[in-house]
């Protein structure tokens, strides 16, 4: 089962160069049944990653260019009078696919972002009383520029918290960059390549994630490092047990794609970092980039191995 896995791993790594890392983590996210948020400067490959993915991964996909006047009816769809019927037809907006980008989310009212998040969290859109049920598979990878920059409205906590796991991609090494300026451009490259597998596997890679076996001793090991976060006084606030759930669902995901059955103490330790970086603000240090990624590294050094 690994193996096409293994092989998405190293097709998306010809897209997205000097940041397997990256994708690793990003697969990691989708295994878990959980949505990923990418932020970073513009221009270092967070659509090209999104795009890569759903081709690699043989995901229907959608990208949604978030602005300050896009519309919750822009995303979810709307309801139009047809007056030969006399009756409302439903026209689905492009979060009904298995794979949506929202691109530069922060970028959007608050009133927007809210209509994608409860679709996100509820797996399901509510037009005018009626339910409409979204596609499985159903990802969002979410993109944010810095909330430094000019025209964003950042997305409070508790929106922030419904993203499984937050990554940053970063510049590339040199020698990985260079092999990009030389290469031909990544759109005609990933226009080329073919998907490994299927919407139907990748859903039965997301049940196998499921039945990786975490034992006491790491249950107690994620208890403690979410425990230490409510009392060590570091954190203006402590993680909360979704944020335990989401440790280990990640940590499941992270040993199938090593081809193991049982979670160990450097599968949390590989994604903890990304799980709740997003979710921990210092009492004394900015909110975001590399001041929060400190604080998950020092977590991690504050709470011994079971």
């Amino acid at each position: 089962m690994t193996n096409s896995l293994d092989t998405a791993l190293k097709q998306a790594g010809k897209i997205i160069l000097g940041k397997q890392d990256q994708i690793r983590l990003a697969i990691t996210c989708l295994l878990a049944r959980g949505h990923l948020l990418i932020e970073d400067i513009p221009g270092v490959g967070k659509t090209t990653l999104a795009n890569t993915l759903a081709r690699v991964l043989g995901l229907d996909f959608q990208r949604v260019q978030f602005t300050s006047d896009l519309l919750p009816a822009d995303i979810l769809g709307v309801s139009v009078y047809r007056q030969q019927d006399g009756r409302f037809e439903f026209h689905r907006g492009p979060i009904f696919t298995q794979l949506v980008l929202a691109d530069e989310v922060n970028r959007a009212s608050p009133k927007t972002q809210s209509a994608l998040l409860e679709a996100m969290e509820e797996h399901q859109v509510t037009i005018d009383g009626n339910s409409h049920t979204l596609p499985r598979p159903f990802f969002v990878i979410a993109t944010q520029n810095p909330n430094y920059q000019i025209g964003t409205f950042p997305l409070p906590e508790s929106q922030l918290d419904r993203f499984l796991m937050s990554i940053q991609i970063g510049y590339p090494p040199r020698e990985a960059e260079k092999a990009l300026l030389a290469d031909r451009e990544r759109r005609e490259l990933l226009s080329e390549m073919q998907p490994v597998m299927t919407a139907a596997d990748l859903s039965e890679h997301q049940r196998a994630a499921t039945r990786v076996h975490v034992s006491e001793a790491l249950i107690d090991y994620i208890l403690a490092l979410v425990a230490h976060t409510r009392s060590s006084g570091e954190y203006r606030e402590g993680l909360s047990p979704r944020a335990g759930l989401a440790m280990r669902s990640c940590a499941q995901a992270w040993a199938l794609l090593d081809g193991r059955d049982a979670v160990l103490p450097e599968d949390v330790q590989a994604i903890l970092p990304s799980v709740v970086m997003h979710r921990l603000e210092g009492v004394n240090e900015a909110g975001s980039g590399s001041g929060r990624d400190a604080l998950a590294r020092r977590l991690l050094e504050a709470v011994p191995l079971p």
